[in-house]
């Protein structure tokens, strides 16, 4: 038997996860206790995704309703299943810098702790496996904000000339930055899974995502841009665009594309490896432009604000350079543009968030 650890198994990436890797014949392993609830509320739980996954994978799924930062009992989790772990995908996370404001510790022990439970569980009892980790463009704070950015009629944009045109690259500082509290988390454990590649050999990467998305996404105000949006899009409610005139850029890669990536490096796997890995050029859009389609693909207007006010630490334009990746791995590529996910977001969602407003 091969077992796929995931952590974060019934959320958006985890579940992606969860449903690939049991497709390709492994025993799926999947730890969530539903925190994203308690960070976000009643419409973040993921417990919906956890009954789908059981439901669809069977015997190929085992849930752990377990916390990463308990020792004890992800010790105990790896030792049980010992050298038949050959992957492990940790998905778990605090995943917004404005939630992790109000409770660093809970920030730091979730991002940063768990992850060195997880590190070193894998260390001791399975050091043969791979280990992926999700990790996320807020290690660079704000430093892309630095860019020479200029403003255009719907996003601001960097010169075709500029080095990170094509997108920002694993060589930006991570140093002497902005990063929020949750960045400054996700940074700690980011350094952990290079160093155990690097001190230990593990065969392990960092991927670090620009906006992670797609249908499976429990969104909400703090977390999951397109995904919320589409929500109130769909159902009416408000949204609040935050800052810099509504034109800030992501490139955004829906969770299928994702794992994708994931399985390629699964497949020859490196150790402290480090990608940025998102849309890039070929999946990007401001806020604005993303309204629009919004607006487009539901049919009706979106009801919603602007505040001056920016989240601190936010991004103005990022925009991921997958060149590393693809040299490493030139099989894979991205396969669903912004306007696919959206309407794939809309379309797998509707009678759901119908069920809910209900």
């Amino acid at each position: 038997m091969s077992v796929a650890i995931v952590s974060g198994s019934a959320g958006l990436i985890g579940s992606e996860a969860s449903r690939h890797f049991a497709s390709q014949g492994l025993t799926v392993v999947g730890i969530d206790n539903d925190m994203r609830k308690e960070f976000f509320g009643d419409e973040a739980s993921t417990r919906w995704q956890q009954q789908q996954l059981e439901s669809e994978l069977g015997e190929n799924y085992v849930h752990v309703d377990g916390d990463i930062r308990d020792l004890d009992l992800i010790d105990n989790l790896y030792s049980k299943y010992g050298s038949d772990i050959a992957l492990t995908v940790h998905a778990a996370a605090q995943p917004s810098h404005d939630w992790a404001a109000s409770a660093p510790h809970v920030d730091f022990t979730v991002n940063a702790n768990g992850t060195l439970n997880l590190l070193e569980a894998t260390r001791n009892h399975a050091p043969d496996s791979v280990f992926i980790f999700t990790s996320t463009n807020k290690v660079y704070g704000d430093t892309p904000n630095r860019l020479p950015l200029h403003e255009t009629e719907t996003r601001w944009e960097i010169d075709s000339d500029h080095t990170y045109f094509d997108g920002i690259r694993e060589d930006m500082s991570i140093d002497a930055t902005l990063h929020s509290l949750f960045g400054a988390s996700k940074v700690a454990a980011d350094v952990l899974v290079q160093e155990y590649g690097r001190y230990f050999d593990l065969k392990s990467a960092c991927f670090r995502g620009g906006c992670l998305t797609g249908p499976n996404h429990s969104g909400t105000q703090l977390h999951g841009f397109l995904a919320y949006l589409m929500k109130c899009a769909a159902t009416g409610a408000h949204y609040t665009v935050f800052g810099y005139n509504g034109k800030q850029v992501r490139d955004n890669i829906h969770s299928h594309d994702l794992i994708q990536a994931f399985d390629h490096f699964f497949r020859n796997p490196r150790s402290g490896e480090v990608y940025n890995i998102g849309g890039g050029r070929f999946s990007h859009c401001s806020m604005r432009e993303a309204v629009d389609m919004c607006q487009e693909i539901t049919g009706r207007e979106l009801n919603h604000s602007y505040t001056d006010e920016n989240r601190i630490g936010d991004h103005i334009w990022y925009v991921s350079d997958l060149a590393k990746f693809e040299q490493h791995y030139p099989d894979w590529k991205l396969t669903r543009n912004v306007s696919d996910i959206l309407n794939e977001i809309y379309q797998a969602n509707q009678e759901r968030w119908a069920a809910e407003a209900a």
